[in-house]
């Protein structure tokens, strides 16, 4: 079992930046890859990032790549979603996701998620 647990949402302005953290515990965080997802208002979940479990290899959304960039501390058991150059788009609510998988933008290949946190950006 995984326990995930986001911080790191509130509102801010069109252009600004956020970070978003990803607290895990229970077992071995270092063995999972993680991604983020998102829910914008009325749309469903959509990919937005992931990194794996060894190497950090990451990928991205194409909505979101070059503005967006993961990591992750496995010192803490802490993944972040470092979020630049935010537009009303972005709008969500921002999951993180934990699953034994090879890189996957499929929600379904993760079988561990946090609550969610909001993230609003006004224009």
């Amino acid at each position: 079992q995984v326990q995930l647990v986001e911080s790191g949402g509130g509102l801010v302005q069109a252009g600004g930046s956020l970070r978003l953290s990803c607290a895990a515990s229970g077992r071995t965080f270092s063995q999972y890859s993680m991604a983020w997802f998102r829910q914008p208002p009325g749309k469903e979940r959509e990919f937005v990032g992931y990194i794996s479990w060894v190497g950090g290899r990451t990928y991205y959304a194409d909505s979101v790549k070059g503005r967006f960039s993961i990591s992750r501390d496995n010192a803490k058991d802490t993944v972040y979603l470092q979020m630049n150059s935010l537009n009303p788009e972005d709008t969500a609510v921002y999951y993180c996701a934990a699953g034994l998988t090879c890189f996957s933008d499929s929600p379904r290949s993760y079988r561990y998620w946090g609550q969610g946190t909001q993230v609003t950006v006004s224009s």
